[in-house]
């Protein structure tokens, strides 16, 4: 991982108490320009935060995959979805399908996804930061920014927003 993208995730870590009870605020005050704020962040983040740099998401965190997602990439793959199920997945203690382990059997050394047209929902919308509603993603937001640089560099966008 690039050296820079790193250091967003160690500050992160060293401020995850600091950000766990500006989520709470957060969600207490709701804000009505929150999902405005952070889209804009978020598009930020990414002009200088080049995923293919990083990678970590799909070297650390398994999405969680829908029927609609396992039959298609049962179907781009050539196989059943019962074949790919039984082969790729585990159901975990939600009670939903994951990959059975990480890093992501479809991340490529240049940290390219080699299905990247037919990944799974939760990789085409992560990190979640440039949706609607962000209130209700504050969770997944926090735990991100543990995971995501560009997540962590929104978060602290949004604390000198809203502290």
């Amino acid at each position: 991982m690039n050296l820079a993208y790193q250091k967003h995730l160690t500050y992160a870590i060293s401020k995850k108490s600091e950000n766990k009870k500006f989520f709470e605020k957060l969600k207490k005050n709701n804000p009505t320009n929150l999902d405005k704020d952070c889209n804009r962040l978020h598009d930020e983040a990414f002009e200088v935060i080049d995923c293919l740099q990083c990678g970590n998401c799909c070297k650390t965190t398994g999405p969680l995959l829908l029927y609609k997602d396992i039959a298609r990439l049962a179907k781009y793959l050539k196989i059943k979805p019962a074949t790919f199920t039984e082969n790729y997945l585990r159901i975990d203690e939600d009670k939903d399908y994951v990959f059975k382990k990480m890093p992501c059997i479809f991340l490529e050394e240049n940290n390219c996804c080699s299905v990247y047209e037919n990944r799974p929902n939760a990789c085409r919308e992560y990190p979640h930061t440039q949706q609607s509603k962000i209130i209700q993603k504050l969770k997944i937001t926090f735990e991100n920014t543990l995971i995501c640089p560009a997540v962590a560099k929104v978060v602290e966008g949004l604390k000198l927003i809203y502290n």
